[in-house]
């Protein structure tokens, strides 16, 4: 009686898998995509300063080039079709979230120049950045136009800025400086370099802060780059137009063979550097 038991209720088992049709079955794959982010640092704990892997979701490009490290405006130089990607005036949420999911996807790397009051609000944001192994820089606390400004007013700006950046990062050293609208001194430019501050310049200017579409922001930045043939890009990760044209930007890139760089501060070490153009 009990074996005629079981093996109906196995017939009754088989013909209820045989009838469901697999359109109404969830199929779970061992390669399915992680949509779970990493869980934001916190104040209290340790950033780690070499770059994590974050190859899992990368498209299958050529577009990484080599790593540059530097402690002076000088070091950095760039060979025939390299490129070094930053972006200024963040960070902002959602809109620099994404830029890092977009460099992500090319596993590219690039440096933010941060205002300090806005790394301040989202110390979060910071920690990622540097989690996804980018480079970060000061851009000032309150982003005034320092050129205007005395001398000590200007430095106390740039060092409120500095320390705003490095306490949200939980780092030692901000090694990166950029002037807000490019508006210098060459007496603050001597005295940040004689603090071991490399201040960076810009090469490419996507003027992405013009009211235009990100495909016009792409043409001029692509129509710029055939005539230096590479050099440092300026963008801003505060504009919706850049952050719609990042992705257009670096698939352009990757087909017309250009390298991105990434930037690191630091005293270099006997490394190969092509002059640049």
């Amino acid at each position: 009686m009990s074996r005629l038991f079981a093996s109906a209720t196995l017939a009754l088992c088989l013909a209820g898998c045989a009838s469901q049709s697999p359109s109404n079955m969830t199929m779970r794959s061992a390669f399915a995509p992680v949509t779970e982010r990493p869980k934001p640092l916190l104040a209290s704990d340790p950033v780690p300063m070499e770059p994590q892997n974050w190859m899992g979701r990368s498209r299958s490009t050529q577009l990484a080039g080599r790593t540059l490290t530097v402690s002076s405006i000088h070091d950095i130089k760039l060979g025939p079709k390299e490129v070094i990607l930053t972006f200024d005036d963040g960070p902002s949420v959602k809109k620099t979230e994404t830029v890092l999911a977009d460099l992500d996807q090319y596993n590219v790397k690039a440096t933010f120049m941060l205002v300090g009051e806005m790394a301040k609000s989202h110390p979060e944001i910071v920690q990622d950045t540097l989690r996804r192994g980018h480079s970060i820089g000061s851009h000032t606390y309150r982003h005034p136009n320092l050129k205007a400004m005395a001398f000590d007013q200007a430095m106390n700006e740039i060092m409120r800025g500095e320390n705003a950046v490095r306490d949200a990062a939980g780092i030692k050293t901000v090694g990166f400086f950029r002037f807000p609208y490019l508006a210098d001194t060459s007496r603050l430019r001597q005295a940040l370099a004689d603090r071991g501050t490399v201040v960076m310049d810009v090469d490419v200017d996507t003027k992405d802060y013009y009211k235009a579409s990100a495909a016009q922001v792409l043409d001029r930045t692509m129509a710029e780059l055939a005539k230096r043939h590479g050099g440092i890009i300026l963008m801003h990760d505060i504009h919706t137009r850049t952050v719609a044209m990042l992705p257009m930007l670096l698939k352009r890139l990757n087909t017309e063979g250009y390298k991105v760089v990434t930037l690191r501060y630091g005293k270099a070490s006997n490394q190969m550097v092509a002059s640049r153009l």
